[in-house]
């Protein structure tokens, strides 16, 4: 995707979950032409989302489980 303006790419930044300071210090880096930095941003902010969406699936695998257990009959007290 190529932008044309500044305003766009601090909209995907937005829309990717991107707080101000990471907005801020990634817009430095673009307007320094600075692309490893900016990368390397990018790519902590995406390995952080995609932790936060192994723990995730860790939960709803265990609410899965439990869901399978009730549905067995399996769970008593």
């Amino acid at each position: 995707m190529v932008y044309d303006n500044a305003e766009a790419v601090l909209q995907n930044l937005r829309d990717a979950g991107c707080d101000a300071r990471t907005i801020e210090r990634f817009m430095e880096l673009l307007q320094a032409g600075k692309i490893t930095e900016e990368l390397g941003l990018l790519d902590a902010h995406r390995s952080a989302l995609l932790r936060r969406v192994h723990a995730d699936e860790k939960r709803i695998d265990c609410l899965d489980y439990l869901i399978y257990q009730i549905e067995q009959n399996k769970i008593t007290l």
